[in-house]
Formats: structure tokens, sequence, C-alpha cells
């Protein structure tokens, strides 16, 4: 075998000091590695190096076209990125460290890789709760662009063997935190013309961003501004039917409340729970003998709102 084309061992680490410490080393020397955060799991590099970030990229074979969120310790970081209005400091301050993600314009000057961006003038940057990556932001020192650490448009990781099994032999070093908490990508929202817009739904409601800021909605464009935008994301390898109440003969059934099933999202139909569980039952799912995978409703209130855009999401046809 051609020693270029190798693969990679992967290791996986448990989350701890000499975890971080080599995860530093790693992106230190420019390469990507997997780590949790309060959401899923990331796969993290230097922001702020070509061809760390190439690395990303080259990992997930993920389109160019698509940015990269960039992970921060705190607001003071952030705004030696981009340019904060006051409804994004509001923001920030309320929010962070969280599940929430601010697309603001580029700072001249930033030092942010261009991949980065993807040709934008915007940045997408996000406070990470999780003590794993706020330990790695700290002993790098350097932020982090870290996307879901999944093959591109795979169904993302939310536990350590999700990300072995999707990136295994193309990275090197997975920092194993256990299970996340929230189980979905965080909510990303612009600002422009003195609006706040809606990007991604997540974990935290625009509802609640909106109150928080005092400002109008705006529409969202046509052009990816943002991660998770793509009509197709987040899939399995099967078909997916959603809506369904009872399964076909070959149809691994995810349940939700009432209705049961193989699976279930939450049996007590908890959305919160629900959100917790989506990936890894979608995994399951995935690794199951049926041939397709059918869910069971889930109300749109609340965080429902983001379970529900990533099931249209993962059930859409394939490019």
């Amino acid at each position: 075998m051609d020693p270029q084309n190798a693969a990679i061992e992967t290791r996986i680490l448990p989350y701890g000091p000499a975890a971080i410490a080599e995860a530093a080393r790693l992106i230190r020397e420019g390469r990507p590695v997997a780590v949790p955060t309060e959401t899923v799991y990331g796969l993290a590099a230097d922001a702020g190096s070509d061809a760390a970030v190439a690395g990303i990229y080259a990992a997930k074979g993920r389109p160019a076209f698509n940015p990269l969120i960039v992970h921060v310790l705190d607001r003071e970081a952030a705004e030696g990125l981009a340019e904060f209005p006051g409804a994004a400091r509001i923001i920030a301050d309320a929010f962070w460290p969280g599940p929430v993600t601010l697309v603001l314009p580029v700072r001249g000057g930033s030092g942010l890789a261009a991949a980065v961006t993807a040709g934008l003038t915007t940045v997408a940057l996000r406070c990470p709760a999780h003590p794993a990556m706020r330990a790695l932001l700290q002993a790098s020192g350097r932020p982090l662009a870290a996307p879901s650490a999944n093959a591109s448009g795979a169904i993302s990781p939310t536990r350590g063997e999700h990300v072995l099994k999707s990136l295994g032999g193309r990275i090197e070093l997975i920092i194993d935190g256990g299970e996340t908490a929230h189980g979905l990508e965080s909510t990303i929202v612009g600002f422009a013309d003195g609006r706040i817009t809606l990007l991604r739904t997540g974990p935290v409601p625009f509802e609640d961003l909106v109150a928080a800021a005092g400002l109008p909605v705006g529409e969202a464009g046509e052009t990816i501004q943002a991660p998770g935008q793509l009509s197709s994301h987040y899939a399995p390898s099967k078909p997916l039917r959603l809506d369904a109440v009872t399964a076909e003969a070959d149809e691994w059934l995810i349940g939700f409340g009432a209705v049961s099933g193989d699976d279930t999202l939450s049996a007590s139909g908890d959305l919160a729970e629900a959100a917790a569980r989506l990936f890894g039952a979608l995994h399951r799912a995935d690794a199951a003998q049926q041939p397709r995978i059918a869910v069971a409703p889930v109300p749109r209130a609340g965080v429902g709102a983001a379970i529900n855009d990533r099931l249209s999401r993962a059930a859409a046809p394939r490019d």
C-alpha cells in the first residue's frame, strides 16, 4: 500500500488532562482532533491555519462552499475576529457559553483561514460550554474551527463511537467525553439591516433570541450563509419516512410519545429528551437489519422545531 494513502491510526482517549494535552499538541501541529461539545462532537483544528482547516474539509469530505463555526473562549476573543452590533453583544452575554452561534462580519486582520468563511464576508462564532472543548481552547491558545465530527452530510455524532464509525482511519485522535447533553447542533442567527435572522434551528428557541435582541425578524436568503443549511444533511444511509404512526414490514420505527417502536426518542413525549436522543436513534436505526427507517410525528413547539428541521433534511432526496 502506498504510505501516503494508508489509513491513519485513530486513537480514543477518555476526556482528562492527558487527552487535552495530546489534542493541543496535534492542534498546534496543524492536525484536526475530535472533541465533545454540549451539542455534538466537533472536529477541531486551528482556525487560523489554512492547512489545518483543509485537513477538516479533507477528513469530512465537506463541500468547500459550506462555512465552518469558529469556537472561542469568550466574547472578548470573539470580538477580535468579528464586528459585533449591540444586539449580538446582548445575545452573547445572555447565552454564552452555550449552544448559540452568531454570524457576524469578519473583522479586518482577524487572521482566520480563508476556508473558514468559505469566501463569505461573515464568520460564524460560538462560545462552547462543554469543559472538554473549553479546556482544548485554553490549552491550544487558538480559536478552533469545529464542524460536527462525521463524514459530510451523515448523521451527526453524539458519542465517541459515532465519530469512530464515521471518521476512523481519517483522524488521529478522538477525545471521548460520553454522550453529549443537547444532541443537536447550535442555533445559528445572523444580523443585517437592524434585523435578526434565523439561519439554523437548535437547542435555544429562536423566539428567545429575538426577545433578548429586541430586533425585528429578517428573512434568510437563498445562499448558504451558515452550516446546516444544505437541503440534504444529517442523513442515514437508508431511506427515511417521517410522521409514521406504524412501521411497514421493512421499516425500523423510531417512536415518540404514544407511538412506540423499535426505539423511541421519548416515551413520555419530552422534547428535550427527544433532541438529546435523536442522532443516537438514527445511528441505531442505520445499523438495524431493516432497509428503511420510519420516525413518529414530533411536535414543532420549542426545540421540536429543531428536531423536525434535522429530520426533514435527513429525509430529503440525496443530490
